[in-house]
C-alpha cells in the first residue's frame, strides 16, 4: 500500500493509544450508572489498538509508541464531563479512521470503515445525539 496508507495507520494507532489512556481516566469518574459502558469501550480501543500495530507492521512500519500520558483537552472532575470527554474521544478517533478509510484500500479500508462506524455509535450513545457525517464534521 501506500505511504498515506500508512501515516493515516499511524495517525489511527496514536488516536486509539490516546483513547486507551483517555478511558482510563473516563471509567474512573464516570460512576456506576455507566461503568459497563466505559469498560466496553476501553476494551474496545485496546483490541483497535493492537490491530492496528499489527496493520502498520504489515504496511512495512513501526508501530509508534504510546506516550506516557496525554493532555486531555479539558478538565475531568465528575461524570458529567466524563461522558463529555468519552464522546470527545470517539469524535477524535472517528476522524482519523476516516482519514484512514480514504488512504487505504481491501481488508483495511473495511476494517477502518468499522471503527469509523463503532466510534460513531458509541459518541452517540454519550452524547445523546450525532452528527451527519462523523469523522467529517467540522473538520478544515
Amino acid at each position: 500500500m501506500s505511504e498515506a496508507a500508512l501515516e493515516a495507520a499511524q495517525a489511527a494507532l496514536a488516536a486509539e493509544h490516546a483513547a486507551v489512556y483517555g478511558y482510563g481516566v473516563v471509567g474512573g469518574r464516570i460512576g456506576d450508572a455507566r461503568a459497563a459502558e466505559a469498560t466496553a469501550a476501553h476494551a474496545a480501543h485496546r483490541a483497535r489498538r493492537d490491530a492496528l500495530a499489527r496493520a502498520v507492521r504489515d504496511l512495512g512500519g513501526r508501530p509508534a509508541a504510546s506516550a506516557a500520558a496525554y493532555a486531555l483537552p479539558f478538565p475531568v472532575p465528575d461524570a458529567a464531563a466524563a461522558v463529555r470527554l468519552a464522546a470527545e474521544l470517539e469524535d477524535r478517533v472517528a476522524g482519523v479512521y476516516s482519514d484512514l478509510v480514504r488512504a487505504s484500500s481491501g481488508p483495511l479500508r473495511r476494517e477502518a470503515a468499522s471503527a469509523l462506524r463503532e466510534a460513531a455509535v458509541r459518541a452517540v450513545r454519550w452524547r445523546g445525539s450525532g452528527v451527519a457525517f462523523p469523522g467529517l464534521s467540522e473538520r478544515p
